[in-house]
């Protein structure tokens, strides 16, 4: 329900707090205090249009915040969710709307956009009055009001089912249809592709190990060049640049082995030193010519390897995939082959599924249908016997389900529902919304509400004038349908009845005073007395008489009866 309502520089309202509770709650005020600038602010909450005359006089910006406390399983909290928002009891709609007429919106003080703030709107609150109509006057809504009155919700939910069956059918056999169409028009150049890569056979990582074997190889030719060049300098193979160093060591002992033995010369050393270099020598010559032959590279290993890298590379750049992708690329070809191959008898069993879909949909439709025809004559039933007291005798409210065409058909059915109302005898039911007399209009939204109360989704009602020029009995009949609908749902009432005033559980009076001299509007909840007093001058005029406030007493005692 609606918990409280705050208005910031709204036309002649300042700063203005309302609490409100359950029931019925009723807003009274002479002509001009300022009642429909409550309506208008609220309707700003719920995501009507705003307006740059909204604004206060002088001021930069105007502000409406709604508070709710819908039931814990409202689907309210459903559209949050889906948009990311959180909600923990209460949603909060609030407006803002700037002097130039720009505004902006919030939901839980998170921004938003106005059509979501107009879509939680129409699940919290209902505005009927004279010149416009939420909820019952879109006919959008009438197929639901029909199902809710007559218990038809399990019927919608199977048809609903149905339908998303039925049309996930659909697309499944459209996007095999689409799958083989766009394999026919490929189809050489599929298996030439599939050929050509079959052949290659690329594999997963192949890129990777061949390039690193690549690199390996590279590096085994410049071992190689390193190894040779030391030979080259232990083995030269050119004598004229020098003596070979193993030559040199093998000159330098013999020239000291000539030495005669009386020469006094003690070589022995220097011949050890020189035996010992050369073996060392010898050594470092063995084991330089077993790493050359060690280091010697695959000439054609390496040529392989780089044929392969490079012809991988070339296929992944013709077919604009990285060569990694190639083995995947294989596979998702392959697959549209095999849907070519395969796709005729995917098709024809996707059609037969997609036969049986519709027909399951086509009987579930037909269930609900025959059972929105009784439920809209019962309907019907209900709503005519509330419309004479209501000073509607002439008037006729038809619940009508029609047919659509198979264009037509969803989720909710196969069928249009539309409440239809005829206001004098022989005249042909028109729309609801589009009644000559607002006042009738209100009558007939409050009918209605009497008899669909019970499996109303929105939690709250706001009446406009729906007792205008109507009075005594008439005027009685309507509030005593208002507290029976507030039985059910928290109803706000704008009138200027006492017989509906004085039903409410709260009364509001909306006053307008002179503050530093500019006109403010502003609301005061009454007490006891002040009520009484409030609806005696509602009975008698601008002079309260002790015969109206008689009047009143017996008013106020007749709501409690």
């Amino acid at each position: 329900m609606l918990v409280s309502l705050s208005i910031r520089d709204v036309v002649l309202i300042e700063r203005l707090d309302l609490a409100f509770g359950p029931g019925l709650s009723v807003l009274t005020g002479e002509t001009g205090a300022g009642k429909s600038i409550l309506l208008d602010s609220l309707g700003l909450a719920l995501g009507m249009r705003a307006e740059a005359g909204l604004v206060r006089s002088g001021q930069s910006q105007a502000s409406v915040a709604a508070v709710f406390q819908p039931p814990p399983d409202h689907p309210a909290f459903a559209i949050l969710e889906e948009q990311g928002m959180e909600a923990e009891g209460e949603i909060v709609l609030r407006r803002v709307v700037q002097a130039d007429g720009r505004s902006r919106a919030f939901v839980n003080d998170q921004p938003a956009g106005v059509a979501l703030l107009r879509r939680i709107g129409s699940l919290l609150v209902e505005v009927q009055g004279q010149h416009d109509q939420m909820g019952l006057a879109d006919p959008a809504t009438h197929a639901g009001v029909l199902d809710g009155h007559g218990g038809l919700d399990p019927l919608r939910g199977e048809v609903a089912r149905a339908w998303r069956a039925w049309r996930g059918a659909e697309d499944a056999l459209e996007e095999a249809r689409e799958a083989v169409a766009a394999a026919l028009r490929d189809e050489e150049w599929l298996r030439h592709a599939v050929a050509e890569l079959d052949q290659l056979a690329p594999e997963e990582g192949e890129e990777d190990t061949l390039a690193q074997e690549r690199q390996t190889l590279q590096q085994g030719e410049r071992r190689m060049e390193a190894v040779a060049s030391a030979l080259s300098e232990l083995q030269p193979r050119d004598r004229r640049g020098g003596t070979p160093p193993a030559a040199a060591l093998r000159n330098a002992a013999r020239a000291l082995e000539r030495l005669p033995a009386n020469a006094g010369l003690d070589a022995s050393a220097v011949l050890a030193a020189l035996g010992s270099a050369q073996d060392a020598l010898s050594e470092a010559e063995s084991l330089l010519e077993r790493l050359a032959h060690e280091a010697v590279p695959d000439p054609r290993r390496m040529e392989q390897v780089e044929d392969r890298l490079f012809t991988l590379r070339a296929a992944a750049r013709k077919h604009g995939v990285t060569v990694v992708e190639l083995p995947g690329l294989l596979e998702t070809l392959k697959a549209r082959l095999a849907a070519l191959d395969a796709g005729t008898g995917r098709v024809a069993a996707l059609e037969a599924q997609r036969d049986a879909a519709r027909r399951a949909y086509l009987e579930a439709g037909q269930r609900l249908s025959e059972a929105r025809r009784r439920a809209a004559a019962k309907l019907e039933k209900a709503l005519g016997a509330e419309l004479p007291p209501l000073k509607l005798e002439r008037a006729r409210i038809a619940v009508e389900v029609a047919s659509r065409d198979e264009a037509g058909w969803g989720p909710e059915g196969m069928d249009r529902v539309a409440l239809l109302v005829s206001t004098n005898p022989g005249q042909a039911p028109g729309a609801l919304g589009r009644i000559a007399s607002g006042g009738e209009l209100s009558r007939m939204m409050l009918a209605l509400k009497v008899v669909l109360a019970q499996g109303s989704v929105v939690p709250s009602l706001v009446f406009d004038e729906v007792d205008s020029g109507i009075g005594g009995a008439t005027a009685a009949a309507v509030g005593e349908r208002l507290t029976r609908v507030a039985d059910k749902l928290q109803v706000l009432v704008v009138t200027h009845s006492p017989q509906v005033a004085a039903r409410g559980a709260q009364h509001l009076r909306v006053a307008k005073a002179v503050k530093g001299g500019r006109a403010e509007t502003r609301v005061e909840s009454l007490d006891a007395e002040e009520r009484r007093e409030e609806i005696a001058r509602m009975l008698s005029g601008e002079r309260v008489t002790a015969a109206a406030r008689a009047a009143a007493d017996d008013l106020l005692a007749g709501s409690l009866l």
